[in-house]
């Protein structure tokens, strides 16, 4: 099946006003063929995960996280293989999104023309220029800016197609025996010893024969970027935003690179997950995290976070 980039971000753009979002409906599509080379096609806005929207509301921040999931992190977590898809979006997107774009080996984006013009692109658009499209030329992503009307594509970032990007610490993938708590904790005891010291995540995933795989990601820069030759940029990133990105969301979008679903319940993390990373858990269906180091975060609102939604039973934490 032949796609069509216009076709595909007619139909983000269709649905892009039953966002929830008072002021930032975004919407995107996401297009490609999945392990068995079947073609498939959805579209997600940004939203709120319902047991956020019903127990705690629009209208609160999750620690220092806004509640919502974004539309293309969205779209990465209900896509079934990720890897050399295409990304359809409605508006320009923040460098946290790019850097989950990057993860799930996402290989070309389109924007519509008309999201240029848009507020968030007004207020923010230095951190596009300046960190969304460098965390994607890193990772070797087209971007092409895209005018429905007049069928025409403008490129923002060409790729040649033999780019690899450099990936220093990837994702650690390996086949287990079952998706069972003693499977669970002999991989957790194995990546203690192995990455003592780092800040890790540990998931079990299976993918549609029902074959297990263990996954162990550690905090790391967007792909592309190297902590040995890019110490200088990494450490100086624009505004909030940061070129790391953390275990949880790499595993997060790992899953559906390699065409996975991690199983719930069976999700590790050596220190409390980050406040946006907590939601995008929630965003992605799972209730329960087991961590090593519960008193141990990047930052405050990591605990805010957790306090939040363990209040509202949302998402539960235990201690390893």
């Amino acid at each position: 099946m032949n796609f069509s980039s216009f076709d595909e971000m007619q139909k983000a753009v269709v649905i892009v006003g039953s966002s929830l979002h008072p002021l930032n409906k975004i919407a995107a599509t996401i297009f490609g063929t999945d392990k068995e080379r079947h073609p498939y096609s959805l579209s997600k806005t940004n939203f709120w995960p319902e047991a956020i929207k019903k127990t705690i509301g629009l209208d609160k921040k999750i620690g220092n996280s806004s509640g919502t999931i974004h539309a293309e992190t969205a779209a990465i977590l209900a896509a079934p293989y990720t890897y050399g898809a295409s990304l359809c979006v409605t508006d320009p997107f923040c460098p946290n999104c790019a850097k989950n774009i990057a993860e799930a080996g996402i290989r070309t984006i389109y924007i519509d023309h008309k999201g240029f013009n848009k507020d968030f692109a007004e207020r923010r658009g230095t951190h596009f220029t300046n960190m969304s499209m460098q965390i994607c030329e890193r990772a070797g992503i087209n971007v092409y800016e895209l005018n429905r009307k007049e069928k025409k594509l403008s490129p923002i970032i060409e790729i040649p197609e033999s780019f690899t990007p450099p990936e220093d610490s990837p994702v650690e993938i390996e086949r287990v025996s079952g998706a069972n708590e003693d499977v669970f904790r002999a991989l957790i005891a194995l990546k203690l010893e192995t990455h003592k010291g780092r800040k890790f995540a540990v998931a079990l995933a299976k993918n549609k024969r029902g074959d297990i795989f263990g996954l162990t990601a550690r905090a790391h820069p967007a792909i592309g970027y190297r902590m040995d030759t890019d110490i200088e940029e990494i450490t100086h990133p624009e505004g909030k935003y940061s070129f790391m990105q953390e275990p949880v969301n790499r595993l997060l979008m790992n899953a559906p690179r390699h065409g996975l679903k991690i199983v719930n319940g069976l999700f590790f993390c050596s220190q409390l997950p980050t406040a946006r990373e907590q939601v995008n858990m929630v965003g992605a269906g799972f209730s329960e995290v087991l961590v090593r180091n519960i008193s141990q975060a990047r930052d405050d609102w990591a605990f805010h976070a957790m306090k939040q939604l363990m209040k509202a039973e949302i998402l539960m934490f235990g201690e390893y």
